[in-house]
């Protein structure tokens, strides 16, 4: 593979080159330096202790279908945790065409999962007690399980993502499923943040849709028609959204020139059973995200370990 094809197909060279600079931001803007970055135990330590979440906060998030918390993780935690993350992205990725030659989905960005089995690093990020803590208490349940976490690296000139809702894919029998969507930098409006549907989760016109440049047409039209508000707010840094699986979001292209750095961990109510699988989705989420198991088992194989319990 050429050098110029690479850098385009999956900007592994900006990738890179940014980490440095990525954690020397990070650090300025928290008043630290290199030496006064916490050591490993604290990092840890951050990712146990719990955020405080109020009455007022679970009652949007289940008025709106999702909620964008500030200040849920540290810029060392991100500096040091989106590093390696960024590192494995690069490494596993296997995106060979150029943008040009993409599809929709293949331009809106790198989709690389389960990468908690493929870094001892990235696992202590996605087992994080205090982001599955607040989705435990978002949800009003006793413990969350992990569905499966997954990095969306949106490359510079990447695409929408399309309209659409994550729980199409899911043979889950609970509506309890949330997805924390977590940006590795300050996400401004050119770097295409995730876009929410207020209130959307209620709504069930295009539930059948996949992600495509259809659910994007047909959404884009029945939600303005049915007075859905649009929320696609920039992330700060630090900042964490939660969403539903019925929610409907997406996001816009990135028109800068650098990648918009994504993890997500989606966390499942502890206990729920599988469904007996509707499409060609549901069988392929069911061998990916929790092999051996079948219709009425409870949704617990080893890639589904529990991540909070109260």
């Amino acid at each position: 593979m050429s050098g110029a094809p690479f850098q385009e197909v999956n900007a592994a060279s900006i990738f890179i080159n940014s980490l440095e600079e990525r954690k020397g931001r990070l650090c300025h803007k928290q008043g630290m330096t290199t030496a006064t970055v916490p050591d490993h135990s604290e990092l840890l330590r951050q990712l146990e202790e719990p955020y405080a979440l109020n009455a007022e906060q679970i009652a949007r998030f289940h008025r709106d279908g999702y909620i964008k918390l500030k200040q849920v993780l540290s810029a060392e935690v991100i500096a040091h945790y989106g590093e390696e993350i960024t590192r494995q992205v690069v490494r596993l990725n296997d995106q060979a065409k150029p943008m040009s030659e993409r599809t929709t989905y293949e331009k809106a960005f790198l989709q690389i999962m389960n990468l908690w089995t493929k870094s001892g690093i990235v696992k202590e990020f996605s087992f994080s007690k205090r982001l599955a803590r607040i989705a435990a208490e978002l949800m009003k349940v006793k413990g969350v399980r992990m569905y499966h976490d997954q990095a969306l690296y949106k490359e510079p000139g990447g695409g929408i993502t399309p309209w659409h809702a994550d729980q199409y894919y899911w043979p889950l029998e609970t509506n309890h499923i949330v997805t924390a969507w977590i940006p590795l930098q300050a996400t401004p409006l050119e770097l295409g943040p995730l876009a929410f549907s207020v209130g959307s989760q209620q709504f069930e016109m295009g539930r059948e849709l996949e992600i495509s440049d259809e659910s994007e047409a047909k959404l884009q039209r029945s939600l303005k028609d049915h007075n859905y508000p649009l929320d696609e707010a920039p992330f700060d840094l630090g900042e964490v959204s939660f969403h539903l699986g019925w929610t409907f979001h997406r996001a816009a292209p990135n028109t800068s020139d650098r990648a918009r750095a994504v993890m997500t961990v989606i966390y499942f109510e502890d206990g729920c059973r599988i469904i007996e699988p509707k499409t060609k989705h549901h069988h392929s989420d069911l061998a990916s995200w929790m092999p051996g198991l079948k219709p009425g088992d409870l949704a617990a194989s080893p890639l589904n370990p529990v991540l909070y319990r109260a």
